[in-house]
């Protein structure tokens, strides 16, 4: 018997001591920790599908742990719930509650833990044998025409061209993810463009882990449609960020996140080519990071994928050579890197105009807007990261990353 259990608790010793009394009994036991207090509540719509019970430890106080408890369990089909509280039993036990299973002491009893967790487990595998009886069953693992095994789906959210996107529940991840699913059907006769963009999408990204980057959970194939499952974010992206005031160390923070992940796409010869502000996501923990890779190439891809020079992104990002469809390197994301800090230190884009060809040809001809003095401090940063000639920019991300190290700013 192997389980997959979510262990919840705000301290890491209780973390800990729980993975190591269970993985005593199932050495090959998958343990998916959520730290309490650090980690983003669970979302409404979660119900640890994946999981054979979630355990939940918590120390007097108890009134928090109570009511996490007692959310989750409202939900239907939440996991069984192990709610392990380190006090004594009080003298009138509370009344059963269907789902929940309840623990007390001032220490955590292993063999106590052990029977429980067998018990949880044993009533969730009916629960499952009972909901796969269901004529319906079948219906929550649907996306559109397209039956994705061990993904929940929640709701669509939006669509983008050659894909659908969802909102899900990842069985294997064992948490909320964003399900892209490639619309187009490709014909193994002929070469697809769109196709090879989705994949290579996953290939760049899965191999990159860092926190400003974001997370892949699956790759796959079904009823011939490719999917990818990503990092969740319910915080938003910095174009609602935006629409509020932002502070210059706020924005100076946020840039030097971006400049971070461009460092280590730019190491493995990737180019964003789309770096704009609702490509950029919030985490709860006001940290950044950077989605949509869908026009990201590998540099000696490009040939391959574009056939022409034709012209991607979003133009008010655009670098002057890639409005142009002129060759492009790192330096081209290090441009739309200064447009979007421009936008979040200043409240406006640099360049505007009646359309796209418009702000096109003021990126490569237009002066910079005047900035106002009390952005004077961040001014060699904008200048340098706006330079209408590449070789006049900042020559790295790292070189970015470097002068906002070294920027002295007025106490």
């Amino acid at each position: 018997m192997s389980l997959r259990l979510l262990v919840m608790a705000d301290r890491p010793e209780y973390r800990l001591l729980v993975s190591k009394h269970v993985e005593i009994e199932w050495p090959d036991a998958i343990l998916i920790e959520h730290r309490l207090g650090e980690d983003e509540p669970l979302d409404t719509k979660f119900a640890a599908a994946g999981f054979d019970a979630v355990i939940l430890v918590a120390s007097p106080p108890v009134d928090a742990a109570e009511m996490i408890a007692a959310m989750q369990l409202a939900k239907p089909e939440f996991a069984p719930l192990v709610l392990v509280l380190l006090q004594d039993a009080p003298a009138s036990p509370p009344a059963p509650v269907p789902g929940l299973h309840r623990l007390y002491g001032r220490k955590i009893d292993r063999d106590q833990l052990i029977r429980v967790l067998k018990n949880a487990s044993r009533e969730h595998q009916q629960t499952l044998t009972s909901l796969r009886s269901n004529p319906d069953f079948e219906q929550r693992y649907t996306f559109g025409s397209v039956k994705i095994r061990g993904h929940r789906c929640i709701r669509q959210v939006g669509s983008g061209g050659m894909c659908k996107i969802y909102l899900a529940e990842s069985e294997r991840a064992g948490t909320l993810v964003v399900l892209k699913v490639f619309s187009q059907v490709p014909d193994v006769s002929e070469r697809i463009v769109g196709f090879d963009r989705f994949l290579q999408e996953y290939e760049i990204v899965a191999g990159l882990k860092h926190h400003n980057i974001v997370r892949i959970y699956d790759l796959g194939v079904a009823d011939d449609h490719a999917y990818i499952a990503m990092e969740h974010f319910p915080a938003g992206d910095l174009r609602q960020r935006m629409k509020n005031p932002m502070t210059p160390a706020t924005a100076l923070h946020y840039l030097a996140q971006m400049a971070s992940a461009l460092d280590a796409i730019h190491a493995v010869g990737v180019l964003h080519r789309d770096l704009k502000p609702a490509n950029v996501m919030l985490r709860a923990d006001g940290s950044l990071c950077l989605i949509d890779f869908g026009l990201a190439k590998a540099n000696e891809l490009d040939a391959e994928l574009t056939g022409t020079r034709e012209i991607f992104g979003t133009p008010y990002y655009m670098s002057p050579e890639q409005g142009h469809a002129e060759l492009i390197d790192a330096r081209s994301d290090l441009y739309s890197l200064g447009v979007v800090f421009f936008e979040m230190l200043i409240g406006r884009k640099p360049y505007t105009g009646a359309s796209a060809m418009e702000v096109i040809y003021k990126h490569k001809r237009a002066e910079l807007p005047a900035i106002a003095p009390q952005f004077a401090p961040y001014e060699p940063l904008v200048q340098r990261l706006l330079a209408k000639a590449p070789q006049d920019r900042f020559q790295s991300a790292r070189a970015v990353l470097d002068a906002i190290a070294e920027l002295k700013l007025p106490a």
